[in-house]
């Protein structure tokens, strides 16, 4: 076997080995002239003078001999299920990420990742409440509006919000970077969501395809998350979780933390309003957002949307008016509610027939249990 294949391919290869980890690679590569070389010629002892124990120059050596077609294998597997790979040399690699300490030597990746991308994190609880659920959709969309990509794990909750926010917006990009394949829908129910994700932006990952998800690999997704973006926007999170972890791996790279504030009484908010007494800057909007990078074009300000999230709509009737007015995003209210708060204003009989055409526009949604809520994009 000759050192023909691309360099990433055998990058690729040698990150596969057990033990070896970013700060190790790294120094591999500063001892090699190439990973080609490593992979193909590197020895124990070379291993020991590029700065590994042990251990690890065992391993590696044990893993390049064992599996010596390895590079070769990915570059067909990879071509095989249309994902691109993409080392860290190359221009499409984020540049931003480039810049974290230890970032991933190759990136496996579905759709498009874009070099001018300017990208904005957004993460937050699994279990959001229906404040978060509207807050997270709103800033996705806000920040999308004004050409930001927004980054996420299309987890459940917070994560699959922002993406969906982002998706609304009619020339929204979004990048799901996740703890697995990119060819692994995790979670499942969220299969669809990452098709769209791959159609409009990226679905990127430094794990290759049909790797399973694990949780060990969940906390060094959060690295890539927040390393390829400027700032990171934290959306409801308990005192001790995710989101927080990825909220100090920003600050730990000098990166930008954002806050949404919530309830006092809300566990999901403790880790929130916490960031923001640490001097995370408070947010209602996508526009607060935008409003701390210069660089992005001044009319996207305008572009990214009020915390009320109103914009211009389909014109309303004045019943249909007085139902919509009498909406929040965040607190469901049923019909029974929504009759006792007109007071008379309005026609009872007629209510189910104004929220079916209030929904039918987009302007309000329902959930489970029959409440109704303003659905802050329209």
């Amino acid at each position: 076997m000759d050192n023909s294949l691309p360099e990433k391919s055998y990058l690729a290869a040698l990150a596969l080995a057990d033990g070896l980890g970013g700060v190790s690679l790294a120094r591999v590569m500063r001892f090699f002239d190439s990973a080609a070389e490593a992979w193909l010629n590197g020895t124990v002892n070379d291993y020991l003078a590029a700065g590994l124990t042990m251990p690890q120059a065992k391993s590696v050596t044990a893993h390049a001999s064992a599996r010596r077609d390895l590079p070769q294998k990915l570059l067909e597997l990879c071509d095989k299920r249309g994902i691109t790979l993409i080392g860290i040399d190359e221009e499409l690699y984020p540049r931003l990420l480039k810049e974290i300490y230890a970032p991933p030597v190759v990136l496996y990746c579905r759709g498009e990742l874009r070099q001018e991308d300017s990208c904005l994190a957004m993460v937050g609880s699994r279990r959001m409440t229906p404040y978060g659920k509207k807050a997270a959709e709103l800033i996705g969309n806000g920040l999308a509006n004004a050409g930001v990509t927004v980054v996420s794990g299309a987890a459940y909750g917070i994560d699959g919000a922002s993406h969906n926010g982002a998706l609304k917006s009619d020339s929204g990009r979004t990048i799901a970077v996740l703890g697995c394949g990119v060819d692994v829908a995790y979670p499942q129910a969220h299969r669809r969501l990452l098709e769209e994700i791959a159609e409009r932006g990226a679905v990127i990952s430094e794990y290759p395809p049909g790797t399973p998800p694990q949780a060990a690999f969940f906390p060094m997704r959060n690295r890539i998350i927040a390393g390829m973006s400027h700032g990171t926007v934290v959306i409801e999170a308990a005192e001790r979780s995710g989101s927080l972890i990825t909220a100090e791996l920003a600050l730990s790279e000098g990166r930008d933390v954002f806050a949404v504030p919530g309830s006092i009484f809300s566990v999901t908010s403790e880790g929130t309003n916490r960031l923001i007494l640490q001097g995370a800057k408070l947010v209602r909007s996508a526009a607060d957002i935008i409003a701390e990078y210069p660089w992005l074009q001044p009319d996207n300000q305008k572009k990214a949307g009020g915390r009320d999230g109103k914009s211009a709509g389909p014109q309303l009737s004045s019943e249909e008016q007085q139902v919509y007015d009498l909406l929040l995003p965040d607190k469901p209210l049923t019909v029974d509610d929504i009759i006792f708060r007109l007071h008379g204003r309005g026609d009872a009989s007629n209510i189910a027939f104004v929220l079916l055409q209030l929904e039918m526009k987009g302007l309000i949604e329902t959930d489970a249990n029959h409440g109704y809520t303003r659905n802050v994009i329209c």
